[in-house]
């Protein structure tokens, strides 16, 4: 198992190797294996970038995310600006029923309403606006509305993780509950992790996903 020390100098080579993540931005420390990232990212899109490098290192069992955006003078835009971009980036992206999505800013803070019939295209409205000029923050308050029978969720759950990591699927539990997914058990890092949550988001049907998985 690595150290404290082993695992905050892989955080800081993948943050220096990360070519959308500018290194000298971000500070790290870890304890008990958990990751704090602080700092002042340029942009949004570079924040979430830090985010999944570290997540990315073998071992992490959570990041913890300090992190404050402070955009460069010339990447600011007015609120208006932002949101006449973000809906016709929304009513162009594929996949996205027109006016399904509904979007709000305030000093650049992005807040993303509607319904949507699958988690991924929730994901994908969130995506598109993240890598925008000016963008602080996105909220995703965009809802999944799909009525879909609790076994059939959780036996296409189990299909999923057993497809992607048969190790840890054995050892997570997956319970269904009126659209919410709670995920137990163990796993062994991070990344295992997320490949339960994966599968659990790409369910049709899915509003939630609890996450009560603990990283040995």
């Amino acid at each position: 198992m690595k150290t404290d020390l082993q695992l905050k100098h892989d955080v800081e080579e993948e943050l220096e190797w990360e070519p959308a993540v500018n290194a000298s931005n971000i500070g790290v420390e870890v304890t008990d294996r958990v990751v704090t990232l602080s700092g002042h990212p340029a942009s949004y899109a570079e924040k979430l970038a830090a985010e999944r490098a570290a997540q990315r290192i073998d071992g992490v069992r959570a990041v913890v995310v300090e992190m404050a955006v402070r955009l460069p003078g010339h990447d600011v835009r007015t609120d208006e600006d932002i949101a006449n971009v973000a809906r016709s980036i929304l009513h162009w992206t594929v996949g996205l029923t027109e006016n399904a999505v509904h979007v709000q800013v305030e000093n650049g803070h992005v807040t993303l309403t509607g319904e949507v019939e699958w988690n991924w295209q929730a994901e994908m409205a969130a995506r598109s606006i993240s890598q925008l000029r000016g963008v602080i923050d996105v909220v995703n308050r965009v809802v999944v509305q799909r009525t879909i029978e609790p076994e059939t969720i959780g036996a296409q759950i189990r299909g999923a993780m057993q497809r992607h990591a048969a190790r840890e699927a054995k050892h997570i539990g997956v319970t269904v509950r009126e659209g919410t997914v709670t995920l137990t058990g163990t796993v062994h890092s991070h990344a295992e992790r997320a490949v339960a949550r994966g599968a659990a988001w790409s369910a049709p049907g899915v509003r939630a996903v609890v996450d009560d998985l603990v990283v040995e």
